[in-house]
């Protein structure tokens, strides 16, 4: 049948991730610098990305689409690379999907794919990387800890950005921390390094849809107040990018620029 679902157009598209929030069903990632739909299974089509694409490079397009074929999917797939071969194929274990992933892997076999090659787990990143399940390992270059309670560096409350008042008195001259959901407990001395002497805001560009909120929130806070310093800190996952995208388009309709430190923590609790 007959159905709508996204296009994106390359060579508007600069990469920024911004989209990728907007596509919960994880049809969206971000390969080789360019916003790519790796599976046609997870688009439902209703556009929700569109509002977040800066550049206006995402589109609804009318096409066959229904009932699923993975052969139709995959002749998109391959002309977009190895890259996004190898993401398509992750996707679809992810979710369970062995029945289309099995048919997949004998239209690349057909096409003289080497499959041991797309198939290795360890090259086989998915866009939507923050849902993979893995086990860490516990720190062992790590010294002991003195004895005796370790005390809170928070200043504010609250610090969800859904929850917070732009016009709080705290915001003022306030040496301003943008934290990812996850970071805190990913980085075993966030309130030391990161935490102390600033006011912390945090939110999760993956999971919390009202982007255009978030971005509001942000620019009443650098309308409102004079901010010191800004700082983000955000993990390594590929969705985690679109906390810089959001500072960025606060500060342009508040007006201000800022020089912005950002930290990267992989999911290992280093700093990278």
């Amino acid at each position: 049948m007959i159905r709508q679902i996204i296009k994106i157009d390359e060579e508007k598209c600069n990469g920024c991730g911004l989209c990728i929030p907007g596509c919960p069903e994880g049809a969206l990632q971000i390969i080789d610098g360019k916003a790519r739909l790796v599976s046609d299974l997870f688009c439902d089509g209703l556009g929700a990305c569109i509002g977040n694409c800066p550049e206006g490079a995402i589109l609804v397009e009318t096409r066959k689409a229904e009932p699923y074929n993975e052969a139709i999917v995959m002749q998109n797939i391959m002309k977009a690379g190895v890259n996004t071969i190898k993401a398509h194929l992750k996707h679809l274990k992810d979710h369970g999907e062995m029945g289309y992933y099995a048919e997949a892997i004998e239209i690349l076999k057909a096409n003289g794919y080497d499959i041991d090659a797309l198939t290795q787990e360890e090259l086989m990143p998915c866009g939507c990387s923050g849902t993979h399940a893995k086990s860490i390992e516990p720190c062992q270059e790590a010294k002991p800890q003195a004895t005796g309670e370790v005390h809170s560096e928070l200043r504010q409350w609250p610090v969800q950005l859904m929850l917070i008042n732009p016009a709080a008195s705290y915001f003022d001259n306030a040496d301003l921390l943008l934290s990812a959901d996850c970071a805190p407990y990913a980085f075993g001395d966030f309130h030391r390094r990161f935490l102390k002497d600033k006011i912390v805001i945090t939110f999760c560009p993956k999971l919390d849809p009202d982007i255009e909120r978030y971005i509001d929130k942000l620019s009443q806070i650098f309308i409102l107040h004079e901010i010191k310093s800004v700082t983000i800190l955000r993990m390594e996952v590929p969705c985690c990018g679109g906390m810089e995208v959001i500072l960025k388009r606060a500060l342009e309709r508040s007006g201000k620029m800022h020089f912005v430190k950002v930290n990267v923590i992989s999911v290992e609790g280093k700093i990278i």
